[in-house]
């Protein structure tokens, strides 16, 4: 059973002089899919950068507990925080278009624990998503968008996470793909036991995998829905965010 976490109390965060997130506080529970849901430009990837290192918040806690153990994220490099267990799958894949899907898969397991089980770890990669086997050779830039992003979450497994944050995994797919993406990501928490935080700005199929979520306007935690119904069948953020 999952037994990791996060808990994020009252991040602020900016570049430069512009403030991009205020007093923003959440919590992803143990083995739970939580949604990070908002437009673009309304500070999802930027609270995504502040726990992965990538950006120091001005104030605020982020702290995380892996296998029971707490972890206080300040101060963490990026390295050693993806080194307790935390994957990011990021906006746009960025994946290595000049090397090939296992070579980019590879690169995913370099945490020390994820090296002792490389070989396991790419069995079940190639098992979760069979066309990664079957294109192994092949460059990951000659591949399709839905085929890139099943690469992403590969690469990301191959760290052996505990806790799998996805940031926008719908950009530039086809709506077919971003059902399957869902689907995928919905399918290796279960079958991983990972605590999954998504950010996405695609309301329904967000909803289809999550527990719960929040959404996040102009950098603040706008609203809170304890359930994937009480945010689907709530009017102030139908009428705000979805326009109905």
């Amino acid at each position: 059973m999952a037994s990791s976490s996060i808990r994020i109390e009252g991040v602020d965060a900016a570049y430069g002089s512009v403030r991009v997130l205020e007093d923003v506080s959440l919590d992803v529970r143990a083995g739970e899919t939580v949604v990070l849901l908002g437009t673009n430009g309304n500070g999802k990837s930027t609270l995504i950068k502040c726990i992965m290192g990538l950006l120091k918040p001005l104030k605020g806690r982020i702290a995380v507990t892996i296998d029971g153990t707490a972890h206080d994220l300040a101060g963490l490099t990026t390295v050693e925080i993806v080194d307790l267990g935390i994957a990011l799958v990021p906006e746009g894949r960025r994946l290595f278009p000049r090397l090939s899907v296992e070579e980019n898969l590879l690169l995913g397991a370099f945490r020390k624990k994820a090296r002792a089980a490389l070989a396991d770890n790419l069995a079940f990669c190639y098992e979760a998503f069979p066309r990664l086997a079957e294109r192994r050779r092949q460059l990951a830039g000659s591949m399709s968008g839905g085929e890139q992003q099943m690469l992403a979450l590969g690469r990301a497994l191959m760290l052996a996470p505990k806790i799998l944050i996805v940031d926008e995994p719908s950009v530039g797919l086809a709506p077919v793909l971003v059902s399957r993406t869902v689907d995928t990501i919905k399918e290796l928490k279960e079958r991983y036991g990972l605590t999954v935080l998504m950010a996405e700005q695609n309301f329904t199929q967000a909803l289809r995998i999550a527990d719960r979520g929040y959404v996040i306007v102009h950098g603040r935690i706008a609203f809170e829905g304890k359930s994937a119904d009480e945010l689907n069948n709530n009017e102030l953020i139908r009428k705000f965010y979805l326009g109905l």
